[in-house]
Order: C-alpha cells, then sequence, then structure tokens
C-alpha cells in the first residue's frame, strides 16, 4: 500500500507528464502550421494546408480535453487522439514523397508526427488494455 508521500510523488508525475506532452503537441502544431506557410501556394497543395492544419491542431486540443473528462470520455479523447495523430503523419509521408517544403523541417515534423502518433498508441493500449472488443 502506498503511503501519502508516495501517492503525492506519482500524482505530481503525472501532471509533468501532462504538461510535458501539452507542450510537445503545442510545439508541434506551431511548427506544422509555419512549415505548411511555406508550401507552394498552388491550388492542388491546399489539401495539406487544410488537412494537416485540422488534423494535427486536433490531437492537441482532444488531449487537453482529455484532462477534465470521465474515465470512459478520457479513452474516447485518447482515441480521437490516436486516430488524428495517424492522420497527420500520413499528410507528412505523403509531403514528404512529394519533397515539397525545407527537406529538413520536413523530416524532423515526420519523425514528430511518428513518434506523437506511437505514444498515443501506446496511451491506447494501456487504456484497452484486456478489452478484446476495443
Amino acid at each position: 500500500m502506498k503511503n501519502k508521500k508516495q501517492e503525492e510523488r506519482t500524482k505530481t508525475k503525472k501532471v509533468h507528464y501532462f504538461r510535458d506532452l501539452s507542450e510537445r503537441l503545442l510545439d508541434f502544431v506551431v511548427q506544422t502550421i509555419k512549415f505548411l506557410r511555406t508550401l507552394p501556394h498552388d491550388k492542388e497543395y491546399d489539401v495539406f494546408r487544410y488537412q494537416l492544419s485540422k488534423s494535427s491542431s486536433s490531437i492537441g486540443a482532444n488531449y487537453e480535453e482529455s484532462q477534465a473528462c470521465t474515465k470512459n470520455e478520457f479513452k474516447q479523447r485518447i482515441s480521437i487522439c490516436l486516430r488524428e495523430s495517424r492522420e497527420t503523419n500520413y499528410w507528412f509521408k505523403v509531403i514528404d514523397a512529394l519533397a515539397l517544403g525545407d527537406e529538413n523541417k520536413r523530416k524532423s515534423l515526420l519523425r514528430e508526427s511518428h513518434e506523437i502518433k506511437l505514444i498515443f498508441g501506446s496511451i491506447h493500449t494501456k487504456c484497452f488494455k484486456g478489452r478484446q472488443d476495443e
């Protein structure tokens, strides 16, 4: 059984983890939007700007929202974060395949989108561990 001091430390770690991930997601969406501004302004690339700005910003917004929810709502929000992170990673793969924008920035954001996808995949797995129907 945990004593009160151990419980406080655990609670503090969770708060720091939330803050760190929350700040990471905010930085990611800001860097993504800055990158999108550098893409060619041809009409065919509008879909990338639109979809990527929506999906990347949705990850952070849903993660923030998940912190003030019931357990079931938390699971739903994490599921949305995972889905949006997969979509974001997909769009960065397309942009990378087309070699659009600054290569270093593009590769960095592609890598970060992949890491975010893995983070939410891990959180999602832990949330639904032991539930085969999810």
